[in-house]
C-alpha cells in the first residue's frame, strides 16, 4: 500500500491549524479551507495552501481531516460541499470532531459507495498539546483505512490508537470526557474546602501528584477552561440514554460542571 504524501484539513482554527502545520512540517503536502478570512490569512502565513472549498481539498489530499463544531457541519463539508465526489479512490477521510458514532457510521457507508475510507479520529489532551503535536488520537473505522492514514495521524500526535470499528473513536473520547469532568468536579470540591481551610493551594496540589489522588486535570489546575464540558456532558448522557444505561455520576457531574468555570479555578490558587 502506498503511504498519503497530500494532506488536507478542514477547519483552520485554534486546533486545525496547529494540526495542519505540523504534517507539513513532517513532510507532507498540506493544504485546508476555513470560512473565516482571518484564519485563511494565519494558514497561509504559516505556509499552508488554503483552497476556497472543502471539494478543492478534497482533489488535492490523500488524507483529509475535518475539524469543525458539529455533525451537521461534518456532514455538510464531507456531503453537501462535494468532497467526497472529489477524492480519489482509496483515499481517506478522517474526522476530527467530537460528533455522535452514528454519524461516522453513516458516513462510512457512504464513503464506501466511492470507494474512499472513513474514520473517526477525535483528538484529546486539550490546546497545549495540539500545539506541541503531543495529543493522544483515538481511531475507529476499517483498519485497512487506519494503516493508510495513520502517518498523517502520527504527525500531531503523541499516540495514535486504533480502537475498533466506526463510531470507537468517538465512543473512546466521550468516556475520556465523562472521567475528565468527573475528576475536574471532583478537584473543584476538594480544592475548595481546602482553601476554606487555610492551606496553601499550589503546595497542596504539588503534594497531591504524588498521592493515590493524582490526576490530569489536577496536574494542570487553572490552564483547563472546562469550555466544553456542558457539550460534552450533554452528548455523554445523550449517549447513555440511547443505550439505556444507567449513569448518575454523570449526570451530577454535567450539573456541577455548569457552575464551574476557569476563573473560579484560578481564584483558587489565589
Amino acid at each position: 500500500m502506498s503511504k498519503p504524501t497530500r494532506t488536507g484539513m478542514i477547519g483552520l482554527g485554534a486546533m486545525g491549524l496547529p494540526m495542519v502545520g505540523h504534517q507539513k512540517r513532517h513532510g507532507f503536502e498540506a493544504c485546508g479551507c476555513d470560512v473565516s478570512p482571518e484564519a485563511q490569512q494565519r494558514a497561509r502565513a504559516a505556509g499552508i495552501t488554503v483552497y476556497d472549498t472543502p471539494a478543492e481539498v478534497g482533489a488535492n489530499s490523500d488524507v483529509v481531516i475535518v475539524m469543525v463544531a458539529t455533525d451537521e457541519q461534518v456532514m455538510d463539508v464531507v456531503v453537501k460541499s462535494g468532497m467526497l465526489t472529489k477524492m480519489k479512490p482509496g483515499s481517506v477521510i478522517a474526522i476530527a470532531s467530537s460528533v455522535a458514532p452514528a454519524t461516522c457510521q453513516e458516513l462510512e457507508k457512504l464513503c464506501a459507495q466511492y470507494k474512499v475510507g472513513l474514520l473517526d479520529t477525535p483528538v484529546v489532551l486539550g490546546q497545549e498539546a495540539c500545539n506541541d503535536g503531543t495529543m493522544t488520537t483515538f481511531v475507529g473505522g476499517t483498519e485497512e483505512a487506519f494503516h493508510y492514514a495513520e502517518p498523517a495521524l502520527a504527525a500531531f500526535s503523541g499516540k495514535v490508537m486504533y480502537v475498533g470499528k466506526s463510531g470507537s473513536g468517538q465512543l473512546t473520547k466521550t468516556l475520556n470526557n465523562m472521567l475528565l469532568w468527573a475528576c475536574m468536579s471532583a478537584n473543584y470540591e476538594a480544592l475548595s474546602f481546602a482553601k476554606a481551610s487555610g492551606a496553601d493551594i499550589p503546595k497542596l496540589i504539588d503534594a497531591l501528584q504524588y498521592s493515590s489522588g493524582a490526576n490530569w486535570s489536577l496536574s494542570r489546575w487553572g490552564k483547563s477552561t472546562g469550555k466544553w464540558a456542558e457539550k460534552d456532558m450533554d452528548h455523554a448522557l445523550e449517549l447513555a440514554q440511547e443505550a439505556k444505561v444507567a449513569v448518575p455520576l454523570a449526570a451530577l457531574v454535567d450539573q456541577l460542571m455548569k457552575g464551574m468555570n476557569q476563573q473560579k479555578m484560578l481564584d483558587l490558587l489565589k
